[in-house]
């Protein structure tokens, strides 16, 4: 095929994570700039106010123009949270509603009040055929495309398993104008070739130069726009994370082959934004079709030996029988974060290096072509806890489940959605003898007393009053300040009635944290008792130092006990804690 190439972008370069359109759009909602998003004035306003929420990081005021403020706009627009503009061609503003003012669908949105009921808005919204053909005269949902090329990648190879590199160069660079059986020659002719390739890398470079002969902008956007594509379709629940690419969720199969029926539409384009923004049907609303995939989750569920019971709920109409369903594929989410959880003792180097990405402030760690770790730089703080409850599930024996340590959302590749809300601790990981409530941020300021100080030993009291064993807090940052530290050095709190307590707080840095992680792995003492020691240690000296000597004194604690797993000492008993 010779014909101009182009890449379709379902998002936005400048708004890479989807997960962060809803807090903003919640933000806008209850803002001035709802119907009013256009104009400098306007655009930077909005832009300063996601900036002071927290949603975006506009570093030392670096965009003047307002730009961030136009790319979640067209965002907003593109998913029918929003009037999107018309143009002149595609018929009148009054007749589609008042630009930039919130659309039915956009309300329903707004009221997604769990993480599925937000992924179900976004499938909703991909499924529109609103992205202009070739030719002009239809439009085509990317969405439905990629699962018509996925699905038909399955019957040929068992997997609808599609790679990165193959998204990047056969699928968010066609449409339904190519022939989908051609497309997937490509694909499986480019996999086969690149199988027997001695070096990958190479091979990659060399593919992406020749098919980028046909590409008017820079080659490097295949692989960019890729990864931000993938990233967008994934939110829709219907696919998932495979390596560095794109695989079908096995639960939403029979969902992915319903809307790969059809990929391109000959209805004008503003039939298509009528359709975005009040909300566009999906298969599951028939009955018939909604019953079919309730039964076939119900089936892929009693082949994994899951245990369910739907039996006390209503099945008499779509909305029930979806009802119905999304119980199962809550049950089904917990089942399978429960086997994540017990993979990740086998994942410990991963989670030391993703702490090193960490450190650093986010970045990416490519291993091969294949595989590759990345902590986008404006998610650090969803990062830090996220890797701290890898870290935790790692050391393993806890009492709690996986789902109830954790305080943030999962998507459903396990990566976290957003950082867990105020009012309560960050990790509560209890074991049978103990509870360490661990609290992270990723403040280094000196304002990082005045934000952590009083809400950790909060957190801490209460899990102290509520449960009935040793609670212990863990504070891990980028960098401990001194004032911090003071603060948790004296560890006082007043409970309700003016009840005294002596909280166990210890401050650690995340580099402190991830040498004593790795010891322990490497020492083959993975216990949860040995975080406990590594507590009592720390806290040993704590009433006869001063904040900057104690924090001295838990920096050689935590080298003095890995010097002492390494030589074999397992015990609490061989610490030196004489000093109190």
């Amino acid at each position: 095929m010779q014909e101009q190439v182009d890449i379709w972008l379902v998002g936005n370069t400048g708004l890479r994570n989807p997960n962060r359109i809803h807090d903003g759009f919640m933000i806008f909602a209850n803002s001035s700039f709802v119907g009013n998003l256009r104009g400098r004035e306007n655009e930077i306003g909005f832009m300063n106010l996601l900036d002071e929420k927290g949603i975006i990081q506009n570093e030392d005021g670096k965009d003047q123009s307002g730009s961030h403020a136009r790319k979640w706009r067209l965002m907003f627009a593109k998913n029918g949270f929003v009037y999107p503009q018309v143009k002149k061609g595609d018929g009148r503003q009054e007749e589609l509603g008042e630009l930039d003012e919130i659309t039915p669908f956009g309300k329903v949105f707004l009221n997604a009040d769990t993480y599925p009921a937000v992924q179900e808005c976004y499938l909703r919204a991909m499924s529109v055929e609103q992205f202009v053909m070739p030719d002009g005269k239809s439009c085509f949902s990317p969405l439905r495309w990629m699962l018509a090329i996925m699905l038909e990648l399955e019957k040929r190879t068992g997997s609808s398993e599609i790679s990165r590199i193959e998204f990047a160069l056969w699928g968010h660079t066609t449409n339904p104008s190519y022939d989908l059986y051609e497309v997937v020659d490509n694909i499986l002719d480019l996999r086969k070739r690149r199988a027997e390739a001695p070096a990958k890398r190479p091979f990659d470079k060399a593919e992406i130069t020749k098919r980028g002969e046909n590409y008017s902008k820079k080659a490097d956007n295949f692989l960019d726009y890729s990864d931000m594509n993938m990233r967008y379709l994934r939110i829709t629940g219907i696919l998932q994370r495979k390596g560095r690419g794109l695989v079908i969720v096995p639960a939403k199969h029979v969902l992915a082959e319903k809307l790969a029926k059809s990929t391109a539409s000959s209805k004008a384009l503003m039939e298509q934004y009528k359709l975005l923004c009040t909300g566009a049907p999906l298969p599951t609303d028939n009955i018939n079709v909604a019953k079919i995939l309730l039964d076939d989750l119900a089936k892929q569920m009693k082949e994994r030996h899951i245990v369910f019971d739907i039996s006390d709920l209503p099945v008499t109409t779509p909305a029930e029988i979806n009802i119905a369903r999304q119980r199962l594929e809550n049950i089904l989410a917990q089942t399978d974060e429960i086997q994540y959880a017990n993979d990740q003792c086998n994942q410990w180097e991963e989670i030391a290096d993703y702490m090193s990405l960490l450190i650093k402030g986010g970045g990416k760690l490519v291993y091969d072509e294949d595989n590759a770790i990345e902590i986008p730089k404006d998610e650090t703080p969803a990062y830090l806890e996220w890797i701290l409850w890898r870290a935790v599930l790692a050391i393993d024996h806890l009492v709690n489940k996986p789902y109830e340590v954790r305080g943030f959302r999962l998507d459903s590749d396990f990566l976290p959605v957003s950082a867990a809300g105020g009012g309560k601790g960050d990790l509560y990981c209890e074991f049978d003898d103990f509870l360490i409530l661990t609290e992270v941020t990723m403040s280094t300021s000196s304002r990082q007393e005045a934000m952590e100080g009083e809400p950790v030993r909060r957190h801490v009291s209460d899990a102290a009053i509520q449960y009935d064993k040793p609670v212990y807090g863990m504070f891990i940052a980028i960098k401990i300040d001194t004032n911090t530290a003071e603060t948790f050095r004296h560890g006082v709190w007043y409970a309700k009635g003016d009840m005294k307590q002596r909280l166990d707080i210890v401050p650690l840095t995340l580099a402190q944290f991830q040498k004593y992680f790795v010891s322990m792995f490497q020492a083959n003492q993975v216990r949860p008792e040995k975080l406990r020691d590594l507590i009592l240690k720390c806290k040993s000296r704590r009433d006869i130092l001063e904040a900057p000597a104690w924090k001295q004194f838990i920096s050689d604690a935590v080298d003095e006990i890995i010097e002492e797993m390494k030589n074999g000492k397992t015990g609490f008993k061989d610490l030196d804690i004489s000093a109190k």
